[in-house]
């Protein structure tokens, strides 16, 4: 396969996301993202983003817990607009008027939150979902705006559509040959126009790893920022990283349409940890360390001299998140879950990553397999099924961090992530007489990324986004399908 066809392949595959970061224009910028079990105290997060230089964070909807918290805080903030809410707000300017004053203007005047963008919908022009929003997005973007210039925020706060990168394309292999997808470019056009004349923006998700996850021929040494890379050479600019290629491509297909002065912001990049073989501590720590040193530096593009806003995807780990596109979806945070830390980065100036303060767990004990059960038992495979179908299990998939445990340990890890996910209720760990409660550890020694874990007590901690975990299992109708069919093959693993 050629490296050209490759490139081009990168350019048309990409995912969901967020973080912003020129240090020069304001400080870092992330993502954070709310569809968890047992989420952090949004206070404890707006804490944990002061505390590691981000000044910038990017919701996906208009969470009020979220929101409250960031009042005053000083970080600025975009808020999402789902794309299950385009075609209301597509069919009334009322209704666009309702949600800004709901969810910006009521959260600026109230509580000092520093809104500066609204995102309307989320890479709804993807070709996987089939056209379903081709038709509401440009309308739902037009009444937003009405509806912030009628609240008297048409200058303080713009407008914006976080789109996927396989809304341009190239012909050539070369990212000079950028150009608007010839099925929606007219779409596009209008898109770009009325961005450009409302002094909106454009903002554009770029996921190396994707292209790299997709593909096992992908050159990944491209996807990383060190130079090592055979480049690509486009006239006189030799192209080292995806980044840069990827990016520089919309640039050029937005010249060669005449918006060569729309700004773009980068709204999702980054690099998971878990859910796939290419998904680890080592690549993610090495891509994101390379996006911060590129960021604290004001680092632009060939095309581009002048820094992007980046925002880097995620902050935390997503244990409700779907899993439609990959496991390694849940697990994209540069924090775990309850904002420990995965791995070390440098935040320059002398700062490291912290983690995060304050926070409340469950009692230290977990539900494992009872030393007395067989792996023959009947009753396991519709166990260890039931378990992975109401909590998360990805991190037990091949390649995984947990992966290679035995058939004990396999089964318990799906029995303590159900009592877990259940916040330890007693008869949360009762599968057929097959489990124990236990207070010693089952964490393997011989493991250091595997995680026995042990949730955030919520009754402790404070108000709880009421949103959060349900949405995230609704997002998809195939949720539970596809988890069934991640815990059948843990049970073939277990019966093997």
């Amino acid at each position: 396969m050629g490296f050209r066809f490759l490139l081009f392949l990168l350019f048309c595959v990409t995912s969901e996301g967020v973080v912003r970061g020129v240090l020069g224009a304001g400080g870092l910028a992330c993502n954070w993202g709310t569809r968890s079990t047992h989420p952090l105290p949004p206070k404890i997060v707006v804490k944990l983003l002061k505390d590691n230089g981000f000044s910038k964070v990017k919701l996906f909807e208009a969470d009020a817990g979220a929101l409250q918290a960031l009042g005053r805080s000083g970080i600025q903030v975009m808020v999402g607009i789902p794309n299950d809410l385009l075609a209301p707000l597509a069919s009334s300017v009322t209704v666009a008027e309702k949600w800004v004053s709901q969810n910006v203007s009521s959260y600026i005047s109230k509580n000092g939150v520093d809104i500066r963008y609204v995102a309307v919908g989320n890479e709804p022009f993807l070709t996987a979902y089939k056209d379903t929003f081709l038709q509401t997005t440009f309308p739902a973007l037009q009444n937003i705006q009405a509806a912030l210039i009628k609240a008297g925020l048409g200058r303080q706060v713009k407008v914006t559509i976080p789109i996927n990168a396989d809304v341009y394309q190239t012909d050539s292999g070369l990212p000079s040959g950028g150009d608007f997808r010839s099925d929606i470019r007219t779409l596009m056009m209008s898109i770009m126009k009325f961005l450009s004349d409302n002094n909106g923006v454009l903002t554009i998700n770029i996921y190396p790893f994707l292209s790299l996850q997709a593909d096992p021929d992908f050159p990944k040494e491209y996807a990383f920022f060190n130079n090592t890379a055979k480049p690509v050479v486009d006239g006189s600019i030799s192209y080292t990283n995806v980044l840069d290629a990827n990016f520089d491509t919309c640039i050029a297909a937005l010249e060669k349409n005449g918006f060569s002065k729309l700004p773009v912001i980068v709204g999702e990049v980054g690099w998971p940890t878990d859910g796939d073989p290419n998904a680890n501590i080592q690549d993610a720590q090495r891509f994101n360390q390379g996006l911060l040193n590129r960021i604290l530096a004001g680092q632009g593009t060939p095309k581009r001299s002048a820094a992007p806003d980046i925002y880097i995807f995620a902050l935390i780990d997503e244990d409700a998140k779907s899993v439609q596109p990959g496991n390694f979806e849940r697990h994209w945070g540069m924090f775990n879950y309850d904002g420990s830390l995965k791995y070390p980065l440098d935040m320059g100036s002398g700062k490291s990553l912290v983690p995060a303060k304050g926070v409340k767990y469950l009692p230290r004990q977990w539900c494992v397999m009872s030393p007395d059960a067989s792996t023959s038992d009947p009753n396991l495979a519709q166990s260890v099924n039931y378990a992975c179908s109401h909590a998360d299990c990805t991190s037990l998939g091949n390649g995984s961090s947990c992966g290679m445990l035995d058939a004990k340990s396999n089964a318990s890890y799906a029995f303590n992530m159900y009592f877990q996910t259940m916040d330890q209720r007693n008869d949360a760990c009762n599968f057929s007489g097959l489990s124990v409660i236990t207070k010693m550890d089952p964490t393997p020694t011989q493991n250091g990324t595997c995680r026995f874990e042990i949730m955030i007590d919520l009754a402790k901690s404070r108000t709880r986004s009421p949103a959060s975990p349900s949405a995230g299992l609704r997002e998809h109708s195939s949720y539970k399908v596809v988890m069934g069919l991640l815990a059948l093959v843990l049970v073939s693993t277990l019966i093997i």
